[in-house]
């Protein structure tokens, strides 16, 4: 008879990745999340808790307008414009260089300007 194994799960590992030039994957975006243009969504998990709760990864959105229900999330833009309303709070300009926070819930419209790439840690 084996016993469990109860050891915590390994730490990742420390990595670097060059965001600008990471080659990103095609997202599903729900038409019904789309109010104008034709934006086509990327993105990229670099790593996930082994409970799922974390998220870390890259994530790009061509211009257009798109409405969200949002994560919590912290977040770096690394290239791109967009204007990003929140409903009943804040208007937020992001720009390269911008850090945002998002709390969970928050119902938001993403107006991109200039196609957007950020890197983001989400906790689920």
């Amino acid at each position: 008879m084996s016993t469990p194994d109860h050891s915590p799960a390994p730490a990742v590992a420390a990595f670097v990745v060059a965001i600008p030039d990471a080659e990103l994957e095609v997202e599903e975006l729900d038409p019904a999340q789309i109010v104008s243009g034709e934006p086509v969504v990327t993105g990229k998990v670099l790593w996930e808790s082994p409970d799922g709760g974390q998220v870390r990864g890259i994530w790009q959105i061509t211009p257009g307008v798109v409405t969200d229900t949002e994560a919590d999330e912290l977040f770096v833009v690394i290239s791109g414009r967009a204007t990003v309303a929140v409903e009943g709070g804040p208007v937020l300009e992001l720009g390269p260089g911008s850090l945002g926070v998002l709390r969970e819930g928050d119902r938001t419209t993403w107006t991109v300007h200039e196609t957007l790439r950020k890197g983001y840690h989400i906790n689920l």
